[in-house]
Formats: structure tokens, sequence, C-alpha cells
């Protein structure tokens, strides 16, 4: 009888509209108490981008060498491979984001499948670049066909991946918080990727060439040819042998990291749209994404930023060998950088939640310049070197953290503008990956034109005047000039604390409203019946 009477009173009330508000405003109560994601929720969100992290630098660092020394590609053909694998890459990046947003929604979300599924496709693809087919011709074409198929398939992993920080809950802290996660175990994905590859395939020891003789046929087919022959055959299995245990280890870890992800977080598709129209569609939704103009800056500033690390990233290896002369220190000051990144990525949440984001751009950034100075004028010192990687880690951290901690800022602000389209976050995040690794592109070709118009000797134990003029001005003068011109387009970013508390404060009435009025059409349909 009681449970009579109470479902007689609920449908009596049902037409009534204050009953309504306050079961809303119930549930959206308990709704805001589940909107905190757990510290478990946020360690495996946050493995998720280990994998991108742990295999990017393993073929950063390496396959270069591996495809000259080991696989014994002539070079020519090794730069088509790389040069076209760098670009397929970039430009895989908008077609997968296009291929999310007219992905339908499933039980697992729309984004996890695209995981799941890439997942065996890229390790067997990963693990086939480190292997040496016995074949005497067709061999440039196996390693450009599985570094292209590598390269898709891990993008079809990362742009979702990405793309998730929307979807994991919608209060901004809490993506802040699931980002600074995030961004922790992607610089340990690095020194673990350059770790486990540096030290498994480390025996590889190739000596330099003092004499100037050397100088002149190193670069000439004839001299690598004659090279290759001397070469112990013996050794050069050891080695082949140590890249594919490398490849294995590291293929390991990308499972493991992949399935903590899709067990320990759920999309939630709540969290990012709202109840509305249907989408527009991908190229009507990429003009409108395209012409919002603080997404514009933020990418702009981040590219020039993004630039400069890359050329410091790539270039400073070479720089510690021949400039500063610490030939058998570069790997520990490499560790040094990436060490530092990682114990300071929890200083810069704290900072960018206490002070703000813009601020924390332009102190975290800046923090770099006069360390960047320092080395070069200083010149050949340990300890001023080690001080200025520790300095350049507190940077990388920042310049790692803040673009994904400020792009759900600008797809709040988005929304707002335009709250009938939605279903275009993949897009925001592939272009912005795609105009990283655009930049990782450019400071590469940027790199080695520079170094082979001034003289750089392959193999050579010291290098001319020229080439370490060169490094000096591609590990100091250049990246500040860049830093320096971001700082110019970050003034002109218009999202700050104040209008970010807004844009919450006003998406979140937002959503009530929209989950009000269903509730009030549904309420209406049920006292019809």
């Amino acid at each position: 009888m009681a449970g009579s009477g109470g479902g007689a009173e609920r449908a009596g009330a049902g037409g009534l509209l204050p009953p309504v508000l306050r079961q809303h405003r119930r549930r959206v109560s308990r709704g805001e108490s589940r909107e905190r994601l757990s510290v478990c929720s946020k360690l495996c969100y946050a493995v998720g981008g280990a994998p991108y992290q742990i295999t990017g630098c393993a073929l950063g660092f390496f396959l270069q060498i591996y495809l000259l020394d080991v696989a014994q590609v002539d070079a020519f053909y090794a730069s088509i491979i790389l040069f076209a694998g760098r670009v397929w890459d970039a430009i895989t990046d908008p077609m997968v984001g296009f291929f999310i947003s007219k992905t339908p929604w499933t039980r697992f979300g729309r984004l996890m499948p695209w995981i799941m599924f890439s997942t065996p496709f890229a390790i067997i693809s990963y693990f086939l670049i480190w292997f040496v087919p016995d074949i005497s011709t067709g061999q440039v074409m196996w390693y450009l066909v599985f570094y292209c198929a590598f390269q898709t398939l891990v993008t079809c992993f990362h742009v979702p991946y990405s793309a998730l920080t929307m979807f994991i809950s919608r209060e901004q802290s809490e993506r802040d918080s699931a980002t600074a996660y995030r961004m922790t175990v992607e610089v340990l994905g690095t020194v673990l990727g350059t770790a486990i590859q540096g030290q498994i395939v480390g025996k590889v020891d190739t000596p330099c060439i003092e004499s100037p003789f050397f100088f002149s046929l190193t670069n000439s087919s004839v001299a690598m040819e004659e090279l290759n022959m001397t070469h112990d055959t013996e050794s050069l299995r050891d080695t082949r042998n140590a890249y594919m245990i490398a490849a294995g280890v590291i293929v390991g870890l990308y499972i493991l990291c992949a399935i903590i992800l899709v067990l320990g977080v759920k999309e939630r598709r709540e969290s990012s749209e709202l109840q509305s129209d249907e989408p527009v569609s991908f190229l009507q939704g990429l003009k409108l994404v395209m012409n919002h103009g603080p997404y514009i800056k933020l990418i702009a500033g981040f590219l020039f930023t993004s630039l400069a690390f890359m050329l410091l990233e790539g270039n400073f290896a070479l720089f510690c060998t021949y400039t500063l002369g610490f030939r058998n220190e570069f790997q520990n000051i490499l560790l040094a950088i990436m060490l530092s990144a990682t114990l300071t990525i929890p200083f810069w949440q704290w900072f960018l939640t206490r002070f703000g984001k813009k601020t924390a751009v332009y102190i975290g950034i800046t923090s770099a310049i006069p360390f960047l100075i320092m080395v070069v004028v200083v010149g050949s010192n340990l300890i001023i070197t080690y001080v200025v990687a520790v300095a350049a880690g507190i940077s990388v951290a920042a310049a790692f953290l803040l673009p994904w901690s400020m792009l759900p800022d600008v797809v709040d602000d988005f929304k707002l503008q335009h709250p009938s389209s939605h279903g275009h976050e993949a897009i925001f995040f592939s272009f912005y990956v795609f105009f990283t690794k655009f930049t990782a592109g450019v400071s590469l070709g940027i790199s080695t034109l520079s170094l082979d118009f001034a003289g750089y000797q392959t193999r050579g134990c010291s290098q001319p005047d020229q080439v370490n003029f060169t490094l000096k001005m591609l590990v100091s003068a250049v990246p500040v000039g860049l830093i320096l011109l971001s700082l110019l387009l970050f003034k002109l970013y218009p999202i700050d604390e104040e209008k970010r508390k807004k844009n919450k404060k006003a998406l979140q009435d937002l959503r009530e409203e929209s989950n009000s009025s269903s509730e009030s059409d549904n309420t209406e349909l049920a006292s019809i019946v």
C-alpha cells in the first residue's frame, strides 16, 4: 500500500514544476559529487599517454642511426623514409580527427574503440620497424611501409586519447588535475623510452674518425661501402638483436598501458556534449574551429614555443658533444633535463591553479632564457651545463603541461559561442597535434640544412668552427627569439582567469537549463500518458 500510494503521489505531482526542479537539483547535486575523479582514475588516464611518448622518443633518437648503421640503408633513402614518415604522421592527425567526428557512440564510447582496435596493429608495425628483413631488394619499401603504418596507427591511439580529456569530467579543475597527471607520466615516458632503448642498444660504440682524410671520404658512397664491408658480422647481428629486444620491451609496455587505460577510464558522453541539435558537418565544424580567435592565438603561441624547444632538444646532444666537448656526458645531461621536467610538473600544476594559466605561461617559458644565454657565454663548464639542463627541464615541464591544460578552456569558450554545434573536440586536439608535428619537421629540416651548410663532418671527433657557431645559434639565439615571439602572441590570448571562470559558470548554467528543459518535457509527457 505504501508503495502504491507513493506511486500515485508521484504520478499526481508529475505535472507540477517545483517537485521536478527539486528532483533536478538533487540529481545535479549528486552528479556534482560524482564529478570528482578518483586518484586511480586520473592515474589510469595518465598511463594512456605513455605509449606515444615512449615510442616517439625511441624512434626520434635512434631510428636514423638504426637505418644507417644497423639496417645499412643508403643515406639518401634513409632520409626519404624519415621525411615521408614525418609528413605522413602530420597528415594523419586531421584525417583521424575527421573520422572520429563521424564515429557514432557505442557502449564503449566514441573514442575508446579507436584506442582498443588500433593497439594490436600498432605494436606489430612498431616491432617490424626494428626488424632487418633478409631481402636483397625492397628493404626501403619495408621500412617506409611499416614506419608510415605505425605513424597512422599510433595517431589512431593518440588523437582520441588527447580528445578524451573533454570526456572524463565536465569540471575544468578535474580536467586540469588529470592533465597534470598525464603530463607527468608522459615526461616519465620520454625518460623511459630513452633509457630502455639507450641501455639495451648501448653496446654499440662507433668510433669517431680523427683524420681529415676520412672527412672527405665518409660522405661518399664509396667510403661508406668500404666501411660496411669491414664491419664485423657477429657484432652487427648482436646489435640487430639488441634493437629487437628493446622493441619487444617497449611493445610490452605499450600493451600494458593500453589495457590500464581502457579498463580504468570511463568515457562519459554527457561530460562534453550538451543536449542539443544534431552536430554540423566536419567541414562546417572545421571552419568554425579555425575561425575561433582564441584557438588560433593559442596554437600560434605554442607553435613557436614548440619550435624553440624542439630545436633545443634536437641539437643539445650535438652541442654537448662537439661545442662543449662533453662526449661522454651528454646522455646524463639529457637525463637531467627529463628528470627535472618530470619533478617540476606538479609544481606548475599548483602554480597555474594559484596564479592562473597565462601567468604560468609567461614565467614558465621565459625562465629558460637566461640559462640558454649562460651556457653559450660561459662555454665548456660541466657544472654550468647541468644547471642549464635542470633549468631547461623546468621550462620543458611548463611547455608540456600548459597547452593541454589551456585547450579545454578554448573548447569551452567555443561551446558557449556555438551551443548548437558539438562533437568537434577531436578537431581542436588533432589540429594542435598536427601543428606540433609540423614544427618537429620544420626544426629537423632547419637543423639538418644549417649544419650541412656549415660543413658538418660525419663521424668526426671534432667539428669546424662554423658548425660550433651554428650549434650555438640553434640551442640559444634562435630558441630565445622564438620564445619572445610566442610571448607576444600569448599577450593577445583573450582567456584569462576571470574569463575562464565566467565561461565555466555560463557553461554550467547552460547545461542545467538544457537538463531542466529535457526533464520538463519528459514530465509533461508522463502526465499526458
